[in-house]
């Protein structure tokens, strides 16, 4: 019998609910996240083999145990929140939000939803998850050094504080002033540690993304060269993607990283808003690829400004432009995907392109703001009819 298991995930315990295809409960249970609760969680299932663990939130408070289950060899599925929380609002219990409620709802969502993402377990994505987020802290990190620093310069220099300060910057404003007073001496001293800090940091942040570029270049993606999208972008939607081929289509993609609208028509008024769904963090990859087309000599910019004579404004062809980005990331990933399965030369296969665009190759085709079907296939080939005569015998061709 086949059971699922909803995981109802904290940082230090972790509440389960064990269900049949009926969901029907069979057993309940709340364990530590330490050695000892998991080894008993471990055994709390052991006599059901087949078995199903659904996680929720898998990729941030669950993660922890999501890998170590998928290290032992269980299988794991995705169960996102917004699901378990639909589950949690059409239950009985006056919608109370409990450990034991969660699981429930997480396991009665594993049951009835077809399709929800299977972990799996890859080293190096994880790597690159990990170093991705570990720049994303030294930067803001950075930015609050930064400010700190600004606000010392301006009291030792008043109105010599520069946008986008940098550490040599720092330093050369700092060796120009040299205070005689306690309070004067002491700003200095606070301005020279944060200017430590700023070097180190930068270093750091210099470091990881070189250590980025190498693990991209090392995984086969040819992300890099989509105009825009550097070594950091490429780590971020390599590592939060994973399987590409998770997604139907580019339209799945496309509402996956938000940046489909979404339909807000009423009525004859035909309108579409800003989607604000999605993973955030790759469509901000996607807005600064972008920003990137729109000042550089490319394709997308020549897009963009086919938009804007359109008469669309400046949001609404950035928009456009993020969308056509995305189409393009999608293709690139199966590509990449189709290289490394048929196992061929980081080339990729005759014939092929290794120049991709946000903006179609043809400068004549048309565009939309809102994800359209691919065109039906046709089922049979095109063959001309022969005329005939008023007798109805086949015409004779004069050469």
């Amino acid at each position: 019998m086949q059971v699922f298991i909803g995981v109802d995930p904290h940082k230090l315990s972790a509440t389960i609910e064990v269900v049949d295809q009926y969901e029907t409960v069979l057993a309940r249970g709340r364990f530590d996240t330490n050695k000892t609760g998991y080894a008993a969680m471990k055994k709390h299932v052991a006599s059901w083999p087949d078995r199903i663990w659904a996680i929720e939130g898998s990729g941030g408070a669950g993660r922890p145990l999501a890998q170590r289950l998928l290290a032992d060899g269980e299988r794991v599925v995705d169960v996102p929140p917004k699901l378990s929380a639909r589950a949690r609002l059409f239950d009985t219990g006056h919608n109370r939000k409990t450990d034991a409620h969660d699981a429930h709802a997480v396991a009665a969502v594993a049951v009835r939803t077809k399709g929800l993402r299977v972990l799996a377990r890859d080293d190096d994505l994880e790597v690159l998850g990990m170093l991705s987020d570990r720049r994303s802290e030294l930067v803001s990190q950075r930015v609050q050094t930064v400010n700190r620093l600004q606000r010392l310069l301006s009291e030792l220099l008043p109105g010599e504080v520069k946008l986008n300060l940098t550490a040599p910057q720092a330093r050369e404003i700092l060796s120009r002033r040299r205070p005689r007073d306690l309070a004067g001496k002491t700003c200095k001293r606070l301005a020279l540690e944060q200017l430590e800090d700023l070097v180190v940091i930068d270093r750091r942040i210099k470091a990881s993304e070189k250590e980025l570029k190498a693990l991209v270049i090392a995984s086969g993606s040819r992300l890099m060269d989509l105009p825009g999208i550097g070594p950091i972008g490429a780590a971020r939607i390599l590592a939060d993607v994973g399987d590409v081929h998770r997604f139907a289509d580019r339209n799945r993609f496309a509402s996956w990283s938000g940046t489909a609208p979404l339909d807000a028509s009423s009525g004859e008024q035909i309108r579409h808003r800003l989607s604000r769904a999605g993973n955030r963090k790759i469509n901000h990859m996607l807005h600064m690829a972008a920003l990137s087309q729109i000042r550089l000599d490319t394709e997308g910019r020549a897009y963009y400004r086919r938009k804007r004579a359109a008469g669309k404004t400046h949001l609404e062809a950035l928009r456009c432009l993020k969308r056509r980005i995305s189409d393009a990331v999608y293709r690139q990933l199966l590509h990449d995907a189709t290289t490394a399965t048929a196992g061929a030369s980081p080339g990729g296969h005759c014939g092929a392109s290794l120049i991709s665009s946000a903006a179609d190759s043809h400068p004549l085709i048309s565009t939309s703001d809102q994800p359209l079907p691919d065109p039906r296939p046709r089922r049979y080939a095109a063959t001309p009819r022969p005329r005939k005569s008023q007798h109805g015998k086949p015409l004779q061709r004069a050469d």
